[in-house]
């Protein structure tokens, strides 16, 4: 009679509200529908990168990039089946990442979690049975490092292709750990940022992935820094694999990847090239890189010389890195005035522009050979009347 009348307390108190619904948060849930790619953002890469098959997520590996969880993540247990389709295959899985990719990279800042086929083949500096490192900015404290920050496998236990291989990636108040096909091998520990986007990597490889699974752990404090930047709405204009989205009258732009490339001679006028999109009020990011020999090059805002950025080494003295490095843009459009920064430094505010259309295209006008990388826009939602 006590066991019966236990059984029913027991049954009545997990009926109620609230209750139980630690356990329940504990269970794991898809992070893949298996169907579409519902739940998931493509960075700066092409429709054609990602598509869905037979349950299954295909990565043709082309261009170098990135696709990105809508949600961020801090504390959670991962799941996921991996293969390589082609041999020297190269992919990853990041964890805590931007929203967007890093300056002059096709990768974000976060904690990568290395996906390569077995026939890449092993070094000192790396291993094809998961490797876990920060990139482009992020840190960790590797455990079983080799005097960096990469954190190295204890065992080999990857399989080559086609076999699937099982990753479980659990990541807890900063620390991060890797099982490889059911054994733990990796660990690293005091990341930063510890809350962030998971994001899956194209890097030449063809890589299938199926059963992505997430279950969540309790929240623990976070430090000013921890958290990564959340989604501001930007899109890459770029594709990466051809010139779609944009139109140009001459030779010379070429597609090479993720950076987008103008190989003209600079003694003779540069072919413009526009996008075929207008844009009234937005936001942009673009990323250049220069040498000393760059002639100037102008990157007109609604197609008007009225919101030009000239890029031109003489005019930007301790702002602009040269040497064959990357530069970041930001700035930002509303009305007839442009704010402006160049690697995170102050070019003007608030400036106002006279002449300038309402809408209108990017148009590039080249002055010489140049890269462009990472074109991202957003548009300004409206404020309150």
């Amino acid at each position: 009679m006590k066991t019966h009348r236990l059984l029913l307390a027991l049954t009545f108190l997990f009926t109620l509200p609230g209750v139980g619904a630690e356990d329940k948060k504990e269970e794991f849930q898809p992070l893949f529908n298996g169907e579409n790619l519902d739940g998931w953002v493509e960075v700066n890469t092409a429709p054609s990168t990602w598509t869905v098959k037979d349950g299954m997520i295909i990565c043709s590996g082309q261009p170098t990039g990135e696709m990105r969880t809508k949600r961020m993540y801090q504390n959670f247990i991962m799941e996921v089946e991996w293969r390589h389709m082609k041999a020297r295959g190269n992919a990853g899985i990041f964890v805590w990442a931007d929203d967007i990719t890093a300056r002059g990279q096709p990768f974000h800042r976060g904690v990568e979690v290395q996906v390569l086929e077995n026939a890449y083949g092993n070094s000192r500096g790396h291993t094809t049975h998961g490797d876990i490192f920060p990139i482009h900015g992020a840190k960790m404290t590797p455990i079983n490092g080799r005097g960096g920050s990469r954190a190295f496998p204890t065992e080999n236990r990857s399989k080559p292709t086609p076999e699937w291989n099982h990753y479980r990636i659990t990541c807890n108040d900063g620390a991060i750990s890797l099982a490889v096909n059911g054994k733990v091998v990796t660990n690293g520990k005091d990341a930063s940022p510890r809350k962030g986007y998971i994001c899956l990597e194209s890097e030449g490889g063809i890589v299938h992935y199926r059963n992505l699974r997430i279950r969540e752990l309790p929240d623990t404090p976070l430090e000013p820094g921890q958290t990564a930047i959340g989604d501001r709405g930007y899109r890459c204009l770029y594709t990466g694999v051809d010139l779609s989205g944009w139109k140009t009258d001459g030779k010379g732009w070429q597609s090479r990847n993720w950076t987008l490339r103008y190989t003209g001679n600079a003694k003779t006028p540069g072919s413009p090239i526009e996008t075929t999109e207008s844009f009234s009020d937005f936001s942009f990011i673009f990323d250049v890189r220069v040498s000393e020999n760059t002639a100037p090059c102008q990157l007109l805002l609604r197609g008007s010389p009225a919101a030009a950025i000239t890029i031109d080494p003489a005019l930007y003295t301790g702002h602009l890195a040269l040497k064959g490095r990357w530069n970041r843009f930001e700035g930002l459009l509303t009305g007839n005035r442009m704010s402006l920064t160049l690697n995170g430094r102050d070019v003007f505010s608030n400036k106002e522009l006279k002449g300038l259309a309402p809408k209108g295209p990017i148009r590039i006008l080249p002055g010489g050979p140049i890269d462009f990388a990472n074109i991202y826009v957003a548009g300004i939602k409206p404020g309150p009347p």
